[in-house]
């Protein structure tokens, strides 16, 4: 498939879990047009950021059944969708799988579009990787971050 638009992502965490980000570059193919994300929390994870990084991608979106590639070097993320488990884990209800809730949202926009997965290794001179991987370190030390609520309240049932 010929791909519209592609989309690098990254996600960070000082510690794992503590304070992290997403980083997000979108690239329209063919266009010398390209558009950052990125966004921090005090108190997250790694995988949640790699995965979130990926949905505010995807919801980035205006065109409903936008041909895209998402490229990641998270295995967590892309092996989940490739090897097809998330679709197993919704066929149960997410039970005793974490970070549910950022599963059923990327379901969600995953649907509206034609998504394709490429896994790529990090920290490898790949540019866009790199940027994103900048703009999620960034994210994740900037004062006043956001509240990852979701992970939080599940942490705090834990304890």
């Amino acid at each position: 498939m010929l791909h519209d638009v592609h989309i690098y992502t990254d996600g960070a965490a000082k510690g794992n879990p503590g304070p992290g980000g997403y980083g997000v570059v979108m690239e329209w193919v063919g266009k010398p047009y390209k558009k950052e994300f990125y966004e921090g929390f005090r108190y997250t994870t790694n995988n949640r950021m790699e995965l979130l990084g990926v949905i505010v991608g995807l919801e980035k979106l205006k065109n409903v059944g936008t041909k895209v590639l998402v490229i990641s070097d998270s295995k967590y993320v892309v092996d989940s969708v490739i090897k097809k488990w998330v679709f197993g884990w919704e066929k149960k209800n997410y039970v005793g799988k974490k970070n549910a809730d950022l599963w059923q949202r990327f379901l969600k926009t995953y649907r509206l579009h034609q998504v394709d997965f490429k896994w790529i290794k990090g920290h490898n001179n790949h540019p866009q990787n790199e940027r994103c991987d900048e703009l999620a370190v960034y994210a994740a030390s900037q004062k006043n971050l956001a509240i990852d609520a979701f992970y939080e309240n599940e942490e705090k049932k834990l304890l």
